[in-house]
């Protein structure tokens, strides 16, 4: 996938290695308002996603937005959510040093720029305010609001700060272990974890972790994997908007990745 070079002002921090556990604690699974059916698959929603817009457009989308719990602001706002703490918030000094430590991380910022553009479009075309998440690299160990973060957890959101939480080492295990080659692959990751974002966002999160907590065992899980499907979904709204971007091999690579290592999978064979 074509990519553009990232916004030098993304919100984007280096934990290094070793950031240690944070507070709060929790789970970072909520459910999801039923919009997406479980028995869809995941590649096969982001592939639905990126038909749609081909042939057809995506049309307004304002349906998903509504009812959200966000402040209010402005329509169309973009603020920065969550701390910096590799330096001042949304630093493009920061960024820029930051992102172009390696490849891994350029690819990795890269694709967050890209979603965050994408989706701060599709919020103010509905007259919402976006408040845009922060990218955090750390290695091996690192903390969020939710708790510490580990290199063998994966790439995960975590709501309590608004940010995503990568440890690029993941790629290498995302082509490894799991057979994901490719750049889209990785750019998945990151669109997956921003879908989790707009769940956020628009009060999904909420609402069902609310319907989690009255419901049993069993249903709580299978919202959890709903909930997964729908972040599958809302990556397949990114890459659709950037469908003239896509190369060759991009939707089978994302496919795989979201075959592979979606969360609902591993959720299921958990």
């Amino acid at each position: 996938m074509r990519l553009d070079d990232f916004d030098p002002n993304i919100n984007v921090e280096d934990q290094g290695r070793g950031g240690g556990s944070g507070g709060g604690g929790g789970g970072l699974l909520f459910g999801l308002l039923p919009l997406i059916g479980s028995r869809f698959g995941c590649g096969g929603i982001v592939v639905v996603l990126i038909v749609m817009a081909l042939f057809g457009g995506l049309g307004n989308i304002g349906g998903m937005l509504g009812g959200g719990s966000s402040p209010s602001a402005p329509s169309g706002q973009i603020t920065q959510g969550g701390a910096n703490r590799g330096g001042e918030q949304g630093s493009g000094t920061d960024a820029q040093s930051i992102c172009t430590l390696n490849p891994e991380r350029r690819a990795a910022c890269n694709a967050f720029s890209s979603a965050q553009k994408t989706w701060a479009a599709i919020f103010a075309k509905n007259g919402e305010q976006f408040q845009a998440p922060k990218l955090s690299f750390f290695d091996d160990n690192g903390r969020s609001g939710c708790g510490a973060a580990q290199a063998a957890m994966g790439p995960f959101y975590c709501p309590t700060d608004n940010g995503i939480f990568l440890d690029t080492s993941f790629f290498d295990e995302l082509a490894n272990r799991f057979g994901a080659r490719g750049d889209f692959a990785q750019d998945y990751v990151i669109a997956h974890e921003f879908g989790h974002h707009i769940q956020n966002l628009v009060g999904t999160s909420s609402q069902v972790s609310r319907a989690q907590q009255r419901a049993g065992s069993s249903e709580g899980n299978a919202l959890s994997v709903r909930l997964e499907l729908q972040a599958d979904c809302f990556a397949g709204v990114w890459a659709a908007a950037n469908r003239d971007r896509l190369e060759p091999g991009d939707i089978e690579e994302g496919m795989t990745a979201a075959q592979a290592i979606g969360d609902d999978t591993l959720q299921k064979q958990a």
